[in-house]
């Protein structure tokens, strides 16, 4: 049996039975109590299990972590579809909506404007952090150590307008946040602008983002605030009800660190 799989079945023994000793762990699934031991201290190393003040092994935080992560990423899509078509039919422009996903944003669902002209990601696609209204507007609301850790590493050159230097990238975020939005001025497709607002869950950190792409222009300024108002509106209904309750439009909001690792 491969170690991925024992320790699904030791989470799933513990999720179901409670704190339990390596020995009656290993009784239940028939497993050598030194591979159950070896398991277990290497499922605490990544903090999915930990002892309890009587030794016994149980669940750790990590678990809760994950789920927290996943339930937020496949919950506000379904909230975020009425006011991606309102805004679509509006604006006449496509109307994306990305998740985060480790370092990158992943686009997974999308509404086409009217215009015949329609430039956009395709859902499953992935972007990264560095570039694009939703991927900058998702990066600019992480915590500075994650902002600096992805300014400082290899970066792919789309165009030529994509930011690669870190200093130019991390002057950019910091005019993110007080904009409260993103631009993406041809970074990833020449021909392609797209202003992007995150989405921010119960703990202020970004989930994902809305963005609206296409062929015309968009720069910081008046000239954007139409398409701005609309995708504040529908961010900050999103972000409240995943608990959000800071203020919105999120300007100056920095992500709270994670739970570091023991």
């Amino acid at each position: 049996m491969s170690s991925p799989r024992r320790a699904i079945q030791v989470l799933d023994l513990l999720a179901r039975k409670g704190a339990l000793g390596v020995r009656g762990i290993a009784q239940q699934l028939d497993l050598p109590v030194g591979s159950v031991h070896r398991l277990l201290l290497e499922l605490a190393e990544e903090n999915a299990v930990e002892r309890n003040a009587e030794g016994a092994w149980q669940l750790g935080y990590r678990l809760l972590e994950i789920t927290d992560r996943q339930l937020d990423g496949v919950g506000f899509p379904r909230l975020a579809r009425p006011f991606c078509e309102a805004i679509a039919e509006a604006v006449g422009e496509t109307v994306n909506v990305n998740v985060l996903a480790g370092d990158s944003c992943v686009c997974i669902d999308k509404v086409r404007g009217g215009d015949g002209m329609q430039l956009d990601w395709r859902v499953g696609a992935r972007g990264p952090l560095y570039a694009g209204g939703s991927g900058k507007a998702i990066l600019a609301f992480m915590g500075e150590a994650d902002q600096v850790r992805i300014a400082n590493s290899g970066k792919t050159q789309f165009t030529a307008n994509t930011l690669t230097d870190a200093a130019a990238l991390l002057t950019e975020l910091g005019r993110i946040r007080e904009r409260g939005y993103a631009i993406d001025n041809q970074e990833l497709v020449l021909g392609v602008f797209c202003v992007g607002v995150p989405i921010l869950d119960r703990l202020g950190r970004p989930v994902g983002a809305i963005s609206i792409s296409g062929p015309t222009a968009k720069g910081p300024g008046a000239a954007v605030e139409p398409l701005v108002r609309r995708l504040h509106e529908a961010c900050g209904q999103v972000s409240r009800r995943l608990g959000y309750v800071g203020a919105w439009p999120p300007r100056d909001v920095v992500a709270p660190p994670l739970v570091a690792a023991s």
